[in-house]
């Protein structure tokens, strides 16, 4: 079966497009010419040049396939221009689902972001019906990915064939660009972890991650959400989860959040006037406020998601920045 895989270049991308590989599709893959390519050596996967906010690269790209994933976003913590969160992430999406559905795409997985599902009041476990909006969303990224999923759901409700998942914090190898969450695994490998802001998280395999989109392609039930999870953890957890990988020693200083959000206000500034990111990213601070945990029964139950554990995707990720020498 012909299938197109946007953001196969990317982390998770990248697995879903090996993952259907595994299981003998022909996979073409959309990327842009000036993409890091890392991530696609290897793989026997037919390569298009386009660009989500180019209509007539996506239907030439889609002709000829019958699924779709849509794994592609613009996927990070500060931008000099925060307009790229929404040309991509909204606009992209949008153009992207529009032309799938001129051309009859069969069905579409669209990866969305455990950022856009909503957290309880009370500091319970967020579900995939759990309400948000748009004020409750921190930060470009997630405000940008929230929309997309409401451009996603309103697709659905007028018929397109399309399932949402929405993958909580993955972690594993071949996280070429480090992701913010494989920035921390760097970070901490190189013992530039003197001291933390303690949050929660919800720590997948990228593994789990592929296998849960080619799930939902095969059992997701039309505009449902699946968070893609596995086990919440607190940063201090998965901080001894590495130390006992590592031998690197583990934070024992807490910060006060409070405490930092100036500092990073003055990096936010700083960033917007050098072009350089920021080494303590505002969002990111921003978002430690919130326990990002989350109940992934639903996947499990309606998709059959594997559950690989925490420490095993980690040991992975450890493994493979060592080996291609990041730490």
């Amino acid at each position: 079966m012909k299938v197109l895989v946007t953001g196969a270049t990317g982390f998770v991308g990248g697995a879903v497009a090996r993952a259907l590989v595994r299981a003998g599709d022909d996979v073409r893959v959309l990327a842009r010419p000036d993409s890091d390519l890392r991530n696609l050596e290897g793989l026997p996967a037919e390569r298009v040049p386009g660009d989500l906010r180019d209509q007539a690269s996506l239907r030439k790209a889609l002709t000829g396939c019958r699924h779709l994933y849509h794994v592609a976003a613009h996927y990070a913590l500060w931008a000099k221009d925060p307009s790229i969160f929404y040309d991509i992430n909204v606009t992209g999406t949008r153009n992207l689902l529009e032309a799938a559905r001129a051309i009859g795409i069969e069905r579409t997985v669209y990866c969305s972001t455990i950022g856009a599902i909503g957290l309880p009041p009370d500091g319970g476990l967020g579900t995939e019906d759990t309400p948000v909006s748009l004020d409750q969303m921190a930060g470009h990224y997630k405000r940008s990915k929230y929309l997309a999923e409401q451009e996603v759901l309103k697709l659905a409700k007028e018929g397109l064939p399309v399932v949402i998942v929405n993958p909580s914090a993955p972690v594993g190898e071949a996280d070429v660009r480090p992701t913010p969450t494989g920035q921390v695994i760097v970070d901490f490998m190189k013992g530039r972890m003197p001291a933390y802001i303690e949050t929660g998280m919800n720590i997948v395999d990228v593994d789990d991650v592929a296998a849960g989109h080619l799930l939902a392609m095969q059992k997701g039930r039309q505009g449902e959400r699946y968070i893609l999870g596995c086990r919440n953890l607190m940063l201090r957890e998965v901080f001894e989860i590495l130390s006992r990988l590592t031998g690197v020693k583990a934070p024992a200083v807490k910060l006060p959040r409070l405490a930092i959000l100036p500092l990073a206000y003055l990096n936010h500034w700083i960033a917007n006037l050098t072009g350089r990111p920021p080494r303590i990213p505002l969002e990111g601070v921003k978002m430690a406020k919130y326990k990002m945990h989350y109940d992934c029964s639903k996947a499990i139950r309606e998709l059959g998601l594997p559950q690989t554990p925490p420490e095993v995707a980690l040991e992975k990720a450890v493994r493979w920045f060592r080996n291609h020498g990041y730490a």
